[in-house]
């Protein structure tokens, strides 16, 4: 297997990942406080965020699977790294969080990494 193909495929797994954290962040906030009442499952299972992550989250896995499966292992699990990138960008652009100049940095050094080690 061509390990160009590796970068691309750990981007889409990573967005997978990153948009699972951000639909379950959404779904979470919409949930009632946990209990084992009948109302607060009710809030899990009609929620429509809750089901969008859980497919993010699945079709991550598929994907995973195929990736360690036709790659090297010390290629690809670092590659996971970029759902933090991904997730940093969710963060400002989507919850509006400021994020310091340190951790930008810190986006860049993990982007950096998994340039080399795909390299």
């Amino acid at each position: 297997m061509n390990n160009l193909l590796l970068f691309p495929l750990a981007i889409v797994q990573s967005l997978l990942l990153a948009s699972g954290q951000v639909l379950l962040k959404f779904a979470l906030a919409r949930m009632l406080p946990f209990s084992m009442s009948a109302a607060f499952w009710k809030s899990v299972f009609v929620n429509w965020q809750f089901a969008a992550c859980g497919v993010c989250y699945g079709a991550g896995t598929l994907l995973w699977f195929y990736i360690i499966k036709h790659f090297p292992f010390s290629m690809a699990y670092p590659m996971v790294s970029l759902s933090y990138v991904f997730g940093m960008i969710a963060a400002v652009l989507i919850f509006h969080e400021p994020v310091s100049l340190t951790k930008w940095l810190g986006v860049l050094l993990i982007m950096a990494g998994c340039y080399f080690i795909a390299k």
